[in-house]
């Protein structure tokens, strides 16, 4: 029997869930003198998780790190479920799943390294940037052709919003 295309799951998600760090950021941090730990988040990234909440998806975040600014950036685009500090991610997971009423094949999950797996291997399309670990490549049905922080968040949503008829393209009409 023929495995199914990633393609054909587009339709049928509601629910996006991220990782933060090699996902949302390119997985470097810089340590300030204070001990501050600094990341960068792609803007395109942004805009299509605003995009994404505003179209009627949900959107959760799950990370094993844990950054205020990291919390106020999402928060600031209207992530409203954020679990920081995860370090089994899998009780938060079954625990937004149940919360919220949401089917496991619903969901697109993207993460980049070891941690991430066990989500992964229970979500309907499990995915990744290009830069994940070969272990996160192996189990995920579809691999960005972005690095994580360079528009691998922006690359999976704006392709289920397409294939949803939900990413409105006609820009014109929009910002004249």
């Amino acid at each position: 029997m023929k495995e199914k295309s990633y393609k054909e799951y587009l339709e049928h998600i509601t629910t996006f869930i991220f990782d933060v760090d090699g996902v949302l950021t390119d997985g470097t941090v810089t340590i300030m003198t204070n001990g501050d730990m600094l990341r960068r988040m792609n803007i395109k990234d942004g805009y299509a998780l605003k995009t994404a909440i505003d179209s009627g998806f949900n959107v959760c975040i799950i990370s094993g790190g844990s950054n205020l600014g990291v919390q106020k950036r999402l928060e600031g685009l209207g992530v409203k479920d954020i679990y920081l500090g995860a370090h089994n991610k899998i009780n938060q997971y079954n625990e937004y799943l149940n919360t919220n009423h949401i089917k496991p094949e619903n969901v697109l999950y993207m993460g980049d390294d070891i941690p991430d797996a066990p989500v992964m291997k229970r979500v309907g399309l499990p995915t990744c940037p290009q830069d994940a670990a070969p272990e996160i490549k192996n189990v995920s049905k579809y691999i960005s052709h972005k690095n994580g922080g360079k528009g691998a968040v922006r690359d999976v949503i704006e392709q289920v919003l397409k294939v949803q008829d939900k990413w409105d393209g006609n820009f014109d009409a929009k910002y004249d």
